[in-house]
């Protein structure tokens, strides 16, 4: 099993910044890729960003230039940075980690999920 340990939500005003992390653990042999969706009340998961083993990136074009994602390879941990929030960014935002064990079996594993609010 992979667990995904995540921190950094909150209340924020619009044009505020929050730096969400999340630390992958467990029977990890190499994490392929790495990256954060989000859920807004009443709409479906969405795709945010991501990011894979090599560092390349993907984004939401409603987050693009606003927010960025790094990773930690060493800490299997994974971030983002999210620049001049807007109130349309509240949803709850959860990890994603693409993982391969030890027998090279795929696992697609998911945080709990933590609060992101933009509101003044």
């Amino acid at each position: 099993q992979v667990q995904l340990v995540e921190s950094g939500g909150g209340l924020v005003q619009p044009g505020g910044s929050l730096r969400l992390s999340c630390a992958a653990s467990g029977r990890i042999f190499r994490v392929v890729a790495m990256g954060w969706y989000r859920q807004a009340p009443g709409k479906q998961r969405e795709l945010v960003a991501t990011i894979t083993n090599s560092g390349g990136t993907n984004f939401a074009d409603s987050v693009k230039g606003r927010f960025t994602i790094s990773r930690d390879n060493a800490k299997n941990t994974v971030y983002l940075q999210m620049n001049s929030l807007k109130p349309e960014d509240t949803a709850v935002y959860y990890c994603n980690v693409i993982s391969l064990s030890s027998t090279l079996t795929r696992r697609d594993s998911w945080g709990q999920g933590t609060q992101v609010t933009v509101s003044s």
